[in-house]
């Protein structure tokens, strides 16, 4: 049976990365790191993992217990550069890729996975991790390989376009990821999503169920919401009837521009241009848009269902389902912080090709030899 490699995954979320890494029956999780308290739980419900840190990355290296590892995944705070934030370049949360590179300098892995928004490949932030890896850098013993990649060329129920950064220890070779995705011109649609591919569910369309589960459970002393199941997170929300008469009005593949005016807002009567995507249907037959944390707003992108006969933006449910993750897989938190665990997920089928990847990179590297980062003492006083 082929080597399992020590994982760590940081920023870990509600544990997307890592459900993909593990899917390809390689990987065994020493320890994640996540500062949400939910999503550290969430992670901790489907994951077996020596550690799961509910903290933030700074007080977990300042433990200076960072185990050895052979591969670290993980996703730093976007926010500061996204397209969609305020792209604040003073935002602290924009240095945190400089406690991810701490780790792999502890951890000495012989490769890492840095996922992020396109935006990050063109940041500061980038070119300071790319000066760190020249002679006499921090991470001069590691060489980086950049990729901007399309989640649905991978087998992902979504169009998400994301920064991939894979980085391997000087003198192996690069990681083989092809120039097209394997799902390339034969994307997976929202209706294959909702349809029950494999041995999952189909969707219903139709929900009057508006919270979940009463059901709560005490993790280190604190009582949170939970767990719940993915498909009882098939909840919809309280909408004022003008919102149903809007909804009522998109036609299949619609947005807001086919709300008659009598129905608009004025902020909208006075802007007629700009996306298509506000209040937007999505389309049965292509991926979905990008999910992101506020899914459940259709004002705030092509959120509705894609049947013009049902009126309400996806369901949590459905969000997880077009981000990849399994029917059993269990949830903590509120509604509001589960959004928030699904939106920022990395979709499972890109990590589960990701993974797979290092892990054949990983078995081609096996007779290239490359030189410890760490002294023998540093090396144990890390373990």
């Amino acid at each position: 049976m082929p080597q399992r490699l020590r994982l760590i995954d940081l920023f870990a979320g509600a544990g997307g990365m890592t459900q993909g890494f593990k899917s390809t029956q390689r990987y065994q999780t020493v320890v994640a790191v996540e500062l949400d308290k939910y999503a550290a739980a969430t992670f901790a419900q489907n994951h077996e993992a020596a550690r799961v840190f509910a903290g933030g990355i700074e007080e977990w290296l300042d433990e200076g217990l960072v185990p050895r590892a052979d591969v670290i995944i993980g996703g730093p705070p976007c926010q500061g550069f996204s397209a969609l934030g305020k792209q604040d370049v003073l935002d602290e949360r924009n240095f945190l890729w400089r406690k991810y590179a701490e780790t792999i300098i502890r951890a000495q892995p012989r490769y890492f996975v840095l996922e992020n928004v396109r935006q990050f490949l063109t940041s500061p932030q980038f070119a300071e991790l790319e000066s760190w890896t020249l002679p006499g850098g921090p991470l001069e013993n590691y060489e980086l390989q950049p990729l901007l990649l399309n989640a649905a060329d991978f087998g992902a129920y979504q169009a998400r376009v994301r920064t991939i950064v894979i980085g391997r220890r000087t003198g192996l070779p690069e990681v083989d990821v092809p120039a097209v995705g394997p799902f390339k011109g034969r994307h997976r649609s929202v209706e294959h999503a909702f349809a029950g591919l494999t041995n999952q569910r189909v969707i219903p369309r139709t929900t009057s169920v508006r919270d979940f589960p009463d059901t709560r459970t005490e993790i280190d002393g604190v009582t949170m919401p939970g767990p719940f199941t993915t498909p009882e997170l098939h909840v919809t929300r309280n909408y004022t009837e003008t919102s149903l008469k809007r909804f009522a009005k998109i036609p299949a593949g619609g947005n807001r521009f086919d709300i008659p005016p009598e129905l608009l807002s004025d902020c909208w009567k006075k802007h007629r241009s700009g996306s298509g995507d506000v209040m937007g249907r999505l389309h049965w037959n292509k991926p979905s848009v990008t999910i992101r944390t506020e899914f459940f707003k259709p004002e705030k992108g092509r959120y509705l269902h894609p049947d013009p006969t049902v009126h309400r933006a996806i369901t949590h449910f459905e969000a997880a389902r077009l981000q990849g993750f399994p029917d059993t897989y269990k949830w903590m938190g509120t509604k509001t912080a589960i959004a928030r665990q699904i939106g920022n997920a990395v979709p499972i089928q890109l990590a589960a090709f990701l993974g797979q990847l290092i892990a054949d990179a990983w078995d081609a590297s096996l007779a290239v030899s490359v030189p410890s980062l760490l002294s023998e003492h540093e090396t144990a006083a890390s373990c």
